[in-house]
């Protein structure tokens, strides 16, 4: 639901012109070595979410203040609807990519105060938009406020699953449980623990995620667990997070105000409290040597109390504590250091319809090629030499902890590079660069992965992109699941009737698959689909010829398909071509025939000129390679000449390469271009061949089809690159 008054929403939900969205409240970027960083990738202001982490660092224990501000609802009757809802909730249905239609309907079921209205309009849009996360904490807080607390958990729970990254929707969550839960029952601080972890697990690595630790913190120290708080803070202190240093602050101070004893596990305090108590007896032992000469005769030395530790024992075992955690503090200050410029580049985390800039996309890419970097140099062993053998031996052991070791480190940072990945694609969730690069991460580890990946991408965000359709598709047949690959492919030509490149992709999946039969079923329906697309009916009909002719060995039903394509578009030079080019390559002793009455056709169809032309000289190239008498060839060509002359004129010449460009032909002379006609010997006059000369009265007609002997075998009628003109291959919808 969209905000009261006149605020505008960003595309989450929530209010954009918040007090708590500060820049000035950013804090400083980690001391050392910050001021060599390059700053190409953006400037000093910070994304949102990391701003309202520094706001609110402590965060509230019981729910929150209600974001969704209205009054109580009643549950209305259903089909008691809002005066304006069906006309608001047509004109969001039959523009589903339009988000502010549904953020209109969605403020106008607010105004309304209508529990059953504002359900149906948020889980259609929720449905569409899962990643505004405002818009699930939205819808909490209606069913919470109609006294619904099971549905509220449920909304969460299903926002959660949408986008696990959403440290927000995870606070808003836990506060919802701390708010209806009975925290007298053993069961509950149990199942607020559960959840704390599954909150951490899913978005803790998330280097705005300092909300969700310090929530967790807080809560275990209301619940009087501090081992278990100091616990959580040793956990986040390995974490390279927006304020890494108020943790390692929060830990000393949660330190040096309990006893070693309640903060750190016992393993841990036994084996500093032996270290430090020896250290002591050192130093005692010291002391009494000294002390022992001054001493009067007889008096002993005081006895130490074994049973409580003194104070400055606790100091010494609070000293070595810090001592520990101060390098893994600085070893994650390093880590924060080297993703500073990246996080300080991103300038919009959350989604939204809006699209991103190029330095934007420019920004993530670089933050993922240099993660993906950290992966494979830590995948690889700089210490061992390619051709090293592993050494016999007391030193397997050592190695095999190493490779452990290792094993472990990678395992983690390709846990970062995920959490990365999925960051990237709540903001660049509408890019499908960004969905294929992950899917191409992932396939090498997982194939279930990718494929979940893909499935998320086609089905929820890019339902309209048919392009990553298509790859899914590739994926499926690559990895031999041909029933996946037909169904998605399917469901695209659902979504997107009528868009060529995905009928071609069905049928030739068929065709790989060894269905011909199936193929030109596909291709059949195409073509009786389209008879009302002249355009659209002769492509259809040109590939259908050309799989019944190449795959089918049945030139007759190909030349019956493009016929019946002919009689439709009997305009579409590309149909007489392709009937053309069948008729030609049967066989010549019985085509002869078929092969003139393409051409008749051709002449006889409103075709321009020069294609006109180009038909009449296959005709004649055809009878010179395969006539049967030069009775026949001369007719040809006599009616060729006619045609020219028809169609003729200096311009119609000019067309054909008649009139060549007399600087043109100058230069040729001279030595200077290269020209496409044949050398004729310099005791010849020099006279253009690009069309045959006329019969001479009275002569042996010989002459005349000797020119034409010359003239047809020139370069620029040689070519028939018919097939070229038509670039099936993109995606287009037809001409309306």
């Amino acid at each position: 639901m969209a905000a009261e008054g006149s605020e505008d929403l960003s595309g989450n939900g929530e209010l954009e012109d918040s007090s708590a969205m500060e820049a000035s409240e950013t804090p400083p970027p980690p001391p050392a070595e910050t001021a060599e960083m390059p700053e190409e990738n953006g400037g000093g202001a910070v994304a949102p979410e990391a701003t309202e982490a520094t706001v609110a660092p402590e965060a509230t224990m019981g729910p929150g203040p209600a974001s969704f501000s209205m009054p109580p609802m009643v549950e209305d009757e259903e089909g008691e609807l809002p005066a304006d809802f069906e006309r608001l909730w047509k004109v969001a249905h039959d523009n589903p990519q339009d988000f502010t239609s549904w953020t209109d309907l969605l403020q106008y079921c607010e105004q309304e105060s209508h529990i059953t209205a504002s359900r149906r309009a948020l889980g259609a849009f929720l449905a569409r938009y899962p990643l505004c996360y405002g818009y699930w904490k939205k819808f909490a807080d209606l069913e919470r406020r109609a006294g619904y607390n099971s549905k509220a958990e449920e909304v969460c729970v299903e926002g959660l699953q949408a986008i696990p990254l959403s440290v927000d929707l995870w606070i808003h969550y836990i506060n919802l449980l701390l708010g209806t839960l009975d925290m007298n029952l053993p069961e509950s601080p149990k199942r607020i623990r559960s959840v704390f972890e599954q909150a951490v697990g899913a978005a803790g690595l998330d280097f705005h995620s300092d909300r969700l630790w310090d929530l967790y913190v807080e809560w275990e120290k209301e619940q009087g667990e501090m081992r278990a708080a100091a616990a959580v803070l040793d956990r986040v202190l390995q974490v390279p997070t927006q304020l890494y240093s108020s943790h390692y602050d929060k830990f000393k101070a949660h330190l040096n105000s309990q006893e070693p004893k309640e903060v750190l596990a016992p393993e841990e305090y036994e084996e500093l409290r032996a270290a430090c108590r020896q250290s002591q007896k050192a130093e005692r032992a010291e002391q009494a040597q000294d002390e022992e000469e001054e001493r009067p005769p007889g008096e002993e030395e005081p006895a130490t109390p074994e049973g409580k530790d003194s104070e400055e024992l606790m100091q010494k075992i609070r000293e070595q504590v810090l001592s520990g955690r101060d390098k893994v503090y600085q070893q994650n200050e390093g880590e924060v250091r080297k993703r500073w410029h990246f996080e300080d580049a991103i300038k919009r985390p959350y989604f939204h319809v809006k699209p991103l800039d190029r330095v934007q996309l420019r920004a993530w890419h670089s933050y993922l090629d240099w993660e993906i970097a950290q992966l494979n140099k830590d995948t690889k062993d700089p210490s061992q030499e390619p051709n090293q053998e592993a050494e016999e031996g007391s030193e397997a052991t050592p190695q095999a902890q190493e490779g452990s070791e290792g094993s472990d480190e990678v395992s983690s940072n390709d846990h970062r590079v995920r959490i990365l990945f999925e960051r990237c694609l709540i903001a660049c969730a509408l890019y499908e660069e960004f969905w294929t690069r992950y899917v191409q991460y992932l396939e090498p580890q997982s194939l279930d992965e990718a494929r979940a990946v893909y499935r998320r991408a086609c089905e929820i965000h890019l339902t309209h992109k048919h392009t990553i359709h298509m790859q899914w598709a590739t994926f499926e047949e690559r990895h031999g699941d041909l029933t996946e690959a037909r169904r998605v492919l399917e469901s695209l030509e659902n979504t997107l009737p009528g868009l060529a490149v995905v009928r071609l992709r069905r049928a030739g999946l068929e065709r790989r698959a060894g269905q011909l039969d199936e193929s030109e079923a596909l291709l059949r329906e195409a073509v009786a689909q389209s008879k009302e697309k002249p355009s659209l009916h002769a492509f259809y009909s040109i590939k259908l010829a050309r799989l019944l002719l190449k795959l089918g060995r049945n030139p007759g039903k190909a030349r019956g398909v493009l016929q019946e394509a002919l009689d439709i578009s009997p305009d579409n030079s590309k149909l007489h071509m392709n009937l053309l080019e069948l008729e030609v390559a049967g066989d010549p002793r019985g085509s002869a025939e078929a092969v003139q009455e393409c051409v008749t056709r051709a002449l006889a169809a409103p075709l321009s000129p020069r294609t006109k032309i180009l038909f009449s000289q296959r005709g004649m190239q055809y009878a010179e390679d395969y006539g049967n008498s030069i009775q026949s060839v001369l007719f040809i060509y006599e009616e060729h000449q006619k045609l020219l002359k028809e169609l003729g004129g200096k311009k119609r010449g000019a067309e054909n390469g008649d009139n060549e460009d007399p600087e043109k032909l100058s230069k040729a002379d001279d030595g200077s271009a290269v020209s496409v006609a044949p050398q004729v010997p310099p005791t010849m006059p020099h006279v253009p061949i690009t069309t045959p000369p006329p019969p001479m009265m009275g002569s042996d007609t010989q002459g005349g089809y000797g020119g034409y002997s010359n003239w047809y075998q020139q370069p620029q009628y040689g070519n028939y690159n018919y097939q070229n003109t038509w670039n099936y291959n993109q995606g287009y919808y037809p001409p309306s």
